[in-house]
C-alpha cells in the first residue's frame, strides 16, 4: 500500500528553458556593468569640454534670455527690472529703426554677399581647376582670409577715397569720381564687395574640392556627345557641384548675417543708418546705449532670422533632390 501519510515531493524540477533563462539574466548583469563602466569613463573624459560648453554657451545663453526679458544698464546685478516682452514689441513698433532700415541693411548685405561670393567662386574655382599650380592659385586667393579685418577695411577704405585707387581707374576711364562710403546709395554696395571679396578664398578651395570629386568619366562622356563647355558646365559640373554650393551657401549667408567688424571699420553703420546692420546695432545699444535689454532681444531675433534662412535654404536644395 502507498504511504497516505508520506510527504509529498515539492521540490521543483528545472527545465532546460528556465536554465537558459537563467543564463542569460546572468549574462545579461555581467555584460552590463562593463558597459555602464564604459560609460562613466567616457562622460569623465567629456566632462572637461561639457563644463567649457556648459559656462561659455549654455550659462549666457540663458543670461541673455534673462536679459531679453528684462530692463538692466549692464552694472549691478540687482538692478535687473523684468518687463516681459517689452523689448521684443519695442524693436517693432512704430518709428524703430530696427526692422527697417538696419534689419533689412542686414539682409541686402548678407544676400549681396552670397551672390558676388557664390557667382565669383564658382568661375574661379573652374578656371583654377584647368590651369597648371593650383595650388598657388588657391593660396593666392586664400590670402585674403588670414588677413585681419581691420587691416582690409582700412585699405578698401583708402581705395574708396576720392583720391583713392578705385576712383583713379575711374576717372582713367573718363568717369567721374564717386563719394563710395559718403553717398547713402552706395555705401552699403560698396562694403558689400568688400565682405564678398574676403570671403571668396574659402569658397574657392571648397569649391575646388567639390569638383576635384566629379568623376573625369561623366566630362568624356559629354565630349564624345559633342557637348560644348557652356553645356558641360551648366549640365554636368553645376548640378554635381551642389552639396559644395550649399554649404557654401549656408555658411556665406550665416557670415553675412553676423557681420560687424568690417563695418565698425569702414563706415561706423553710416552715414546715417545707410550701413547699420543688426549686429552693429546690439553693439551700440549694449556699450554705447547701456540698454543690454534691447540688445539681448535684437540678439534672439537675429538668431530666428539665421535660423529660419537656413532652413529655407535646406529646404529648396531638399527639393531639388540633393540629400543634405
Amino acid at each position: 500500500m502507498v504511504n497516505a501519510l508520506a510527504p509529498e515531493t515539492t521540490e521543483r524540477v528545472h527545465s532546460p528553458r528556465d536554465a537558459g533563462s537563467t543564463g542569460s539574466t546572468v549574462d545579461g548583469r555581467r555584460r552590463t556593468r562593463p558597459r555602464r563602466r564604459q560609460a562613466v569613463v567616457a562622460y569623465l573624459f567629456l566632462a572637461p569640454t561639457l563644463l567649457f560648453f556648459a559656462v561659455f554657451l549654455i550659462l549666457p545663453l540663458g543670461f541673455a534670455l534673462l536679459l531679453s526679458m528684462s530692463r538692466w544698464a549692464g552694472f549691478d546685478l540687482g538692478d535687473i527690472d523684468p518687463v516681459g516682452l517689452d523689448n521684443f514689441t519695442d524693436l517693432f513698433v512704430d518709428g524703430s529703426t530696427f526692422l527697417a532700415p538696419i534689419l533689412t541693411n542686414t539682409l541686402l548685405f548678407a544676400l549681396g554677399t552670397v551672390a558676388l561670393a557664390l557667382a565669383g567662386s564658382v568661375l574661379v574655382a573652374n578656371c583654377i581647376d584647368k590651369l597648371r599650380f593650383q595650388g598657388l592659385w588657391r593660396t593666392l586667393y586664400f590670402l585674403p582670409i588670414v588677413t585681419t579685418v581691420v587691416a582690409i577695411g582700412n585699405v578698401w577704405k583708402y581705395m574708396y577715397e576720392p583720391g583713392g585707387l578705385v576712383n583713379g581707374v575711374l576717372n582713367a576711364l573718363g568717369l567721374g569720381s564717386v563719394a563710395f562710403l559718403q553717398d547713402p546709395d552706395t555705401a552699403l554696395p560698396a562694403v558689400v564687395v568688400v565682405q564678398a571679396w574676403a570671403s571668396v578664398g574659402t569658397a574657392i578651395l571648397i569649391l575646388t574640392a567639390g569638383l576635384k570629386s566629379i568623376p573625369e568619366s561623366y566630362y568624356e562622356a559629354a565630349a564624345l556627345d559633342g557637348a560644348g563647355p557652356v553645356t558641360v558646365f551648366w549640365k554636368i559640373t553645376l548640378p554635381l557641384l551642389r552639396p559644395s554650393l550649399l554649404f557654401v551657401c549656408i555658411t556665406q549667408f550665416i557670415t553675412g548675417l553676423q557681420s560687424f567688424a568690417l563695418i565698425i571699420v569702414m563706415t561706423k553703420g553710416g552715414p546715417g543708418d545707410a550701413t547699420n546692420v543688426a549686429a552693429l546695432e546690439m553693439y551700440r545699444q549694449a556699450f554705447s546705449y547701456g540698454d543690454w535689454g534691447t540688445a539681448s532681444a535684437a540678439a534672439f531675433v537675429l538668431f530666428v532670422v539665421v535660423l529660419v534662412v537656413t532652413l529655407v535654404q535646406l529646404w529648396i536644395f531638399r527639393r531639388k533632390g540633393e540629400d543634405t
